[in-house]
């Protein structure tokens, strides 16, 4: 069992690698979030914030994710997360708990479920786990790894509820201090502010920076809270004004 009362930086992974470096940034937490996504035999994580009753987007309400982009917009195009099981349970529940795309698929009541197996085997992820977390004001939200991996064991499950107990805080730190200023813009979101300066389109973004649009648009979305805009255009002009682009 690994010892969560040592620093991040000296836990060790079950593949035996270690934690690289401290989480100062949203980029960190990313790199890190799947670097154990990944040595727990995962294809990748999903931070989500729990989605109050009506909504109709999955993508509106993942913070922060490395799933396919496809994977998303297939969900949402879908619409399956009105009548998903895992969203209902999640609501309800501060439990940890495994999922199985074939089995939720029989519990659905909308006459979705060939849709909702369709969506998950595409993306190679119709197994995994959610893990309930908050912050400190009480807003809820959850860590979610998928992949096509067999069923965690209990100990497994105990270790990543853990694991995301920790690294939300983590993520909850940085946000938060990332927020408090338009000079804390990251790397990541001057570059993207840059290209779109350039009068480059999201999916030209993504080509350039071999990332997928729906990173892109998170950084440029997380620029225009950070610089308290309502729209690209605005974003850019301000980072302008402010010397943070040319």
């Amino acid at each position: 069992m690994i010892d969560f009362s040592a620093n991040l930086s000296s836990l060790t992974l079950p593949d035996g690698r270690s934690i690289r470096g401290p989480i100062c940034c949203e980029e960190d937490f990313r790199r890190v979030i799947a670097q154990v996504a990944d040595a727990y035999g995962f294809r990748g994580f999903l931070v989500l914030a729990v989605p109050e009753t009506g909504c109709s987007s999955l993508t509106a309400n993942a913070l922060m994710t490395n799933y396919p982009t496809a994977f998303l917009q297939r969900y949402d195009s879908a619409g399956l997360i009105s009548g998903s099981p895992v969203i209902q349970r999640l609501r309800r529940s501060t439990i940890p708990f495994t999922y199985d795309a074939h089995q939720l698929a029989r519990r659905r009541s909308d006459g979705k479920g060939d849709a909702a197996i369709c969506v998950f085997e595409q993306a190679n992820m119709p197994r995994g786990l959610y893990l309930p977390v908050h912050d400190a004001s009480g807003h809820r939200a959850a860590i979610a790894f998928g992949g096509d991996r067999s069923v965690v064991s209990n100990d497994e499950l105990q270790e990543l509820n853990l694991w995301a107990g920790l690294l939300y805080s983590k993520y909850m730190e940085v946000r938060d201090r990332d927020r408090r200023g338009p000079g804390s813009l990251s790397r990541r979101e001057v570059e993207c502010l840059r290209w779109a300066a350039a009068g480059k389109t999201t999916s030209e973004m993504a080509k350039i920076l071999a990332l997928s649009e729906y990173t892109v648009n998170h950084y440029l979305n997380r620029a225009t809270r950070k610089l308290d805009s309502v729209n690209r255009v605005q974003t850019v002009a301000k980072a302008m004004r402010a010397g943070l682009i040319n």
